[in-house]
């Protein structure tokens, strides 16, 4: 791997940066951020262009167990943490107008969903309890802990099939699917909890039930941020930190879910038999290999590989060419994704020329 592509992954570390200068100026600059994401990104994207060379198969043992990329993303939690602890401060310390406290919110749940998500995302699945253990932190800063255990056992088990909240259908437009995807993944957590601990001879609610944990652990966490933020002020009580991180948290999972739209709209695994299902391949997520982009997100947009190999470690995953590709990367279709009309236009014939293709080859 080139130092240039080592370098890029420390993209996403400019977005805190862009929000604490955004911060001490006030106003509406705090625009910079979704400019930033949705206009510089993408326009970069053109620019520098695709990036489609895949590891070598020689190198990936020691790619893969290169520290340097594990400490990217485990130092991002810290960083997390440590910038919601301080957005509370600057709500609880200094006077914001209504807009300001509105557009601050939207830029850190960009920070929080759109790089926050994706760098727990990433550790979820890695199989040590510690990388496991960050990932859970950065998910309680979004008040989105359930994620952790339906996106695991749950959608990359049903993914691309009717069993599946998180995968979107042909023609469902994103109003659509984001109730199906925000209960149902919820619902989703529960039931594989209960199954989990009915195989032990326990009820569901248990105390050995991470979902009730995880529900204990989200509401210490947000009253300890009110309690902290109202040190600040004579003690009285500052429900407005309360709005604020709710209103993040709501922008941080609403990207998430924009992404789940994206990354499966309209793919359909072969039904075998009743509920089985055809292995998990390439073909059953979207793709997507703009450089700037990708580095920005660890690769997300590698999303095939990632669910034919969910233990390779983002910098290792690979680009296939036979699996469905994005007209754009993740910045532009998460606005297209939000105008349903545009939506279908753009993508259902790159849906539908895929199939076509796909079935005359097989």
């Amino acid at each position: 791997m080139t130092l240039t592509k080592r370098l890029s992954f420390l993209l996403c570390y400019i977005l805190p940066i862009l929000v604490v200068l955004a911060e001490e100026v006030g106003g509406v600059s705090y625009l910079i951020v979704p400019v930033t994401v949705f206009v510089i990104l993408p326009l970069l994207d053109f620019i520098w262009g695709k990036d489609l060379s895949n590891p070598e198969e020689t190198n990936f043992l020691k790619l893969q167990n290169d520290s340097y990329f594990r400490y990217l993303t485990q130092s991002w939690a810290y960083v997390q943490l440590a910038f919601v602890v301080w957005s509370v401060y600057r709500i609880a310390v200094y006077p914001h107008t209504a807009v300001e406290f509105f557009l601050f919110a939207i830029s850190v749940g960009i920070v929080t969903g759109g790089i926050g998500i994706t760098v727990g995302h990433e550790l979820g699945h890695k199989n040590t309890r510690y990388e496991q253990f960050l990932a859970k932190v950065i998910y309680m800063t979004v008040c989105y802990m359930h994620f952790y255990i339906e996106h695991n056992r749950g959608h990359h088990t049903n993914v691309s099939t009717p069993n599946d909240p998180a995968s979107s259908k042909k023609n469902q437009s994103f109003y659509r699917f984001y109730p199906q995807t925000v209960i149902g993944a919820y619902q989703s957590a529960w039931e594989l909890e209960s199954k989990r601990l009915k195989k032990l001879g326990l009820v569901s609610f248990h105390y050995r039930n991470e979902m009730i944990w995880y529900f204990v652990i989200t509401v210490l966490f947000l009253t300890s941020m009110i309690g902290f933020g109202s040190l600040y002020s004579l003690n009285v009580i500052r429900w407005d930190i309360l709005g604020f991180l709710l209103l993040q948290s709501l922008i941080a999972f609403s990207l998430l879910e924009l992404t789940n739209y994206i990354e499966h709209y309209g793919l359909n695994r072969k039904e075998l038999g009743p509920g089985k299902f055809e292995k998990v391949l390439p073909i059953h997520s979207w793709n997507q290999n703009y450089f700037v982009s990708n580095a920005f997100l660890f690769h997300l947009q590698r999303h095939s590989d990632h669910h034919a190999n969910a233990g390779r470690r983002y910098q290792v995953l690979r680009h296939f060419e036979e699996a469905p590709q994005l007209p754009f990367g993740y910045e532009l279709m998460i606005l297209v994704a939000l105008i349903p009309p545009l939506w279908f236009q753009m993508m259902n014939p790159i849906l539908e020329s895929w199939e076509l293709k796909n079935r005359l080859k097989h």
